[in-house]
């Protein structure tokens, strides 16, 4: 984690997955977060096209209500800002969270190996208020929700393989918390 400024608390995280699958079938889920909804529920409660950006991808623009383990949620602007590749692609953050993540794919035959690099200042006022007191928690959230990601990842891989039949497939797990954050018509799912 890196340090903090007057105005924010800054975070780092590097976060590594292994999953069965090729870099272009990673990047056709990972690069389409209007989908983040219904394969990831644990930590993306809506998400909200905003702009459809470019061919390449660059531009696309969608609001988020994310959340983790700790009862508290994130309400974020998430734009696309390089291609989108099976090489990976980069965004930006705006709102409760602000800064910038990139996503890498390397083929490690038979897996790929998911690499995200998340660098985000605490915008929303309870995180910067708290953030001196409770940085290990709010990083362990992080872990959490990362790793609710590569489970949520491997499912979809899986549901998405020629043949596969979806009723032996598991659901991903869903959010914790969720009666106070989820509201019947609030969550938006492509």
């Amino acid at each position: 984690m890196g340090g903090n400024s007057k105005n924010s608390i800054y975070y780092e995280f590097l976060t590594v997955w292994r999953v069965a699958g090729t870099p272009q079938e990673v990047v056709d889920i990972l690069g389409d977060a209007g989908t983040l909804a219904r394969w990831w529920p644990s930590v993306y409660l809506s998400v909200v096209p905003l702009d459809p950006g470019n061919l390449d991808g660059t531009g696309k623009a969608f609001s988020l209500h994310t959340k983790g383990w700790l009862p508290y949620t994130l309400k974020w602007r998430l734009t696309v800002t390089e291609p989108i590749t099976e090489h990976g692609f980069a965004i930006s953050a705006h709102g409760d969270l602000n800064g910038t993540g990139r996503w890498t794919f390397e083929h490690d035959r038979p897996e790929t190996v998911v690499t995200y690099d998340w660098r985000v200042s605490a915008a929303k006022p309870l995180l910067r208020r708290l953030s001196w007191l409770l940085r290990p928690a709010f990083s362990a959230n992080h872990r959490w929700a990362m790793a609710r990601g590569q489970e949520a990842l491997a499912l979809e891989l899986r549901r998405r393989r020629p043949g596969a039949d979806p009723a032996n497939i598991p659901q991903p797990a869903p959010a914790t918390f969720v009666g106070r954050y989820r509201r019947p018509g609030r969550t938006t799912q492509a």
